[in-house]
């Protein structure tokens, strides 16, 4: 699984990368499956509703999730940095960083689809909108973002990266990106069944999705987080945590506002405008890409001369020779 570096450490393995890398997928899976339908019928029997019952199933996906990460990161001796996370200043920017990009773009492309005719709005009423937007961050930052993103742009992506190039690393965490949403509805109908709860059905995608747009979407999806993992040099991870939060709040006050409640909702004239949600994306993992190039044309000064810079700081290794 490992093998010696000269200067006496041990990396791993290529088979020891990808196992690694489809553990994390493993763990998201297992943690979205077992905690939406165990933490679903522990609100139900505790007569929770609204947002604490929807609270009840995120809290559980992101301690099955993260906690296991963190165990086998300790145990290694490594830092949580090494994922990806950091401290408290350098994670708030990190994260404006996702947030600003992604919403910017999401702006652009679905402000030109509207003024084009693909997309009618509702009038916003402000009092359910600001309620939604609250319950929604939390409970899609537990849920989604934060489990997602340390077993997936975390966990797997350090994995693939210690030992293959960007692009098959990319490539690599984005298939078992792909693998999560079908795998995960395997869990939920064991759990389902241990608990006696009423078993969704077994498929490729979450029940209720268009197998089709969905397994479309995905792709870019995932390749955009991966740009907005490597945009920044200090907490990288939290680039990809404000992006995924960003695209599940826009998503849902644009394409489900009305179903949700959120106080805001826009109707589709054509069916042509599930495109705009590709198309921000693209412009969002572009404008990552163009952060990155002008972050390395410019170095941290405090890398230079670095004796133990390390490439999640977005440092470059001090040669010795």
């Amino acid at each position: 699984m490992t093998r010696q570096h000269p200067g006496g450490k041990t990396a791993l393995s290529r088979s020891g990368a990808l196992a690694r890398a489809l553990l994390g997928g493993l763990l998201m899976a297992a943690a979205l499956g077992i905690g939406t339908a165990a933490g679903s019928v522990a609100a139900e029997r505790t007569g929770l509703t609204g947002t604490a019952a929807r609270l009840v199933p995120a809290v559980l996906v992101s301690a099955l999730a993260v906690g296991p990460v963190i165990l086998a990161v300790r145990r290694r001796g490594t830092r949580l940095d090494a994922l990806g996370f950091g401290g408290v200043g350098a994670a708030l920017r990190a994260f404006s960083v996702g947030v600003g990009v992604t919403a910017a773009s999401a702006v652009l492309v679905i402000g030109a689809g509207t003024a084009g005719g693909l997309l009618r709005w509702s009038r916003p009423d402000p009092v359910p909108l600001i309620g939604f937007l609250a319950s929604n961050a939390v409970i899609a930052l537990l849920l989604e973002a934060l489990p997602e993103e340390t077993t997936l742009r975390g966990y797997t992506w350090t994995a693939l990266r210690g030992r293959f190039g960007g692009a098959a690393s990319a490539l690599g965490t984005t298939a078992v990106f792909l693998l999560v949403p079908g795998a995960s509805t395997v869990a939920y109908a064991a759990t389902a069944r241990l608990t006696g709860a009423e078993p969704a059905p077994i498929g490729i995608v979450p029940p209720g999705q268009d197998a089709a747009s969905y397994l479309v979407l995905l792709p870019f999806f995932g390749l955009t987080l991966v740009a907005a993992r490597t945009a920044v040099g200090h907490a990288p991870l939290w680039v990809s945590i404000g992006t995924h939060l960003t695209f599940l709040t826009v998503n849902r006050v644009t394409l489900e506002g009305d179903r949700r409640g959120a106080g805001w909702s826009a109707s589709q004239t054509t069916p042509d405008a599930v495109l705009l949600v590709p198309a921000y994306l693209l412009v969002a993992a572009v404008v990552f890409l163009l952060y990155r190039r002008t972050r390395r044309a410019r170095p941290d000064r405090r890398c230079v001369a670095a004796i133990d810079a390390r490439p999640q700081d977005g440092c470059a290794p001090a040669r010795s020779g």
